[in-house]
């Protein structure tokens, strides 16, 4: 039983823990202002934010403890779970509307958003599939093509929502898996063209997703409309410069920066502690991302190995997303940055998929004894 627990990545787990800190003191930082103006509690996000992560590390305890071989019995139900959720959260009255996307499900200011939770469901599965393509990966009918047929189905429900920040993590994700697979870097390619050309579609489809580019490229031509989020995140991160402004003393979470705690926190991160804490939260998630892949290369079997790749991989990809837009390197994505921002759905999945990592990584680790 002393071997067992101590053949946990202790780097995963406290590392996981130092972000979550920083995340929960950032939070409350970052929304005292916005929280005590809506709610007159300057400490009401930060509340809410610790009830997640509670409830994230119980569920991280549980999964770290739970065999992973498994959920490979659950895999399929996993997925149809995932797709039914999709899918009823398009229903007019059942679904909720928050900033623009109908993709949460519950009452009031407490509810879940299926498209954190697909985002995990796709990884199970997709690793249960790929675990014995074989051969067949250097099919694109046979080995290529189903697995990505999953995904483009997941990504097309949430499409409807709309929220194609969730969609660009789920399809990043899963070149990355088909890749680990062995699918032939031919076809690879062809999906980067594809998603190019369909990306290039959906901002052609909607009017707000094409003033996104433009703002993108010359946020000063529309300073008080579409270029304002990326122009006060680009004000934040100067202003830290290498020390920061210090803690809690922002200024651009004076309702400067519209809703900091979530897809912005990095900028109110940086602009606090300056060039120095931004590295070191750039480093913690590069440190999270190596022992991840890390445990992948060491996993007992090849579904272990897929799905400790997809759950670093969707890490990696969301802090790539989130940590590109606030700095003005990609356009606007709406996508929360692990396990530092503000929400529900977001957090407590993440931490359930890193105990599935704690738990690949012990049986690497008992493996190798």
């Amino acid at each position: 039983m002393v071997r067992t627990r101590q053949a946990y990545d202790p780097v995963i787990l406290m590392v996981t823990l130092v972000l979550l800190a920083i995340g929960v003191v950032m939070v409350h930082s970052a929304s005292s202002v916005v929280s005590l103006q809506k709610f007159g509690d300057s400490f009401y996000y930060a509340k809410r934010q610790l009830l997640w992560a509670g409830l994230g590390i119980v569920g991280m305890l549980l999964m770290a403890n739970y065999d992973y071989h498994n959920l490979r019995r659950w895999a399929p139900k996993i997925a149809i779970a995932s797709f039914l959720f999709l899918a009823i959260v398009l229903i007019p009255g059942v679904g909720s509307t928050r900033g623009g996307s109908q993709a949460w499900l519950g009452i009031g200011s407490f509810g879940i958003q299926p498209s954190e939770f697909a985002k995990l469901g796709v990884i199970i599965f997709l690793a249960h599939y790929l675990a014995d393509s074989g051969d067949r990966m250097s099919s694109f009918r046979r080995g290529f093509l189903p697995p990505l047929l999953l995904s483009l189905t997941a990504v097309g429900l949430i499409m409807l929502e709309p929220d194609l920040g969730q969609s660009v993590v789920i399809m990043g994700t899963t070149i990355i898996l088909l890749f680990a697979a062995g699918a032939r870097l031919r076809h690879l390619a062809g999906l980067a063209g594809l998603g190019l050309a369909g990306f290039a579609g959906l901002v052609a489809m909607a009017p707000y997703r094409i003033n996104r580019i433009t703002a993108f490229l010359d946020p000063w031509k529309d300073p008080l409309g579409h270029g304002y989020q990326i122009i006060q995140s680009l004000y934040a991160l100067g202003s830290g410069g290498v020390l920061g402004v210090g803690l809690g003393q922002s200024r651009q979470k004076y309702l400067y920066l519209p809703e900091p705690q979530t897809d912005f926190i990095y900028s109110i991160l940086s602009e606090e502690l300056g060039f120095l804490g931004a590295a070191t939260v750039l480093a913690l998630f590069g440190v999270l991302v190596w022992r991840g892949f890390r445990a992948a290369i060491f996993a007992p079997d090849e579904f272990g190995s897929l799905l400790a790749v997809g759950i670093t991989g969707m890490i990696g990809v969301q802090v790539l997303i989130n940590v590109g837009v606030v700095t003005g390197s990609i356009p606007a994505t709406g996508i929360t940055l692990p396990l530092l921002s503000y929400g529900g759905s977001s957090l407590t999945l993440m931490l359930t998929g890193i105990g599935i990592l704690l738990n690949i990584s012990r049986q690497a680790q008992l493996a190798l004894r």
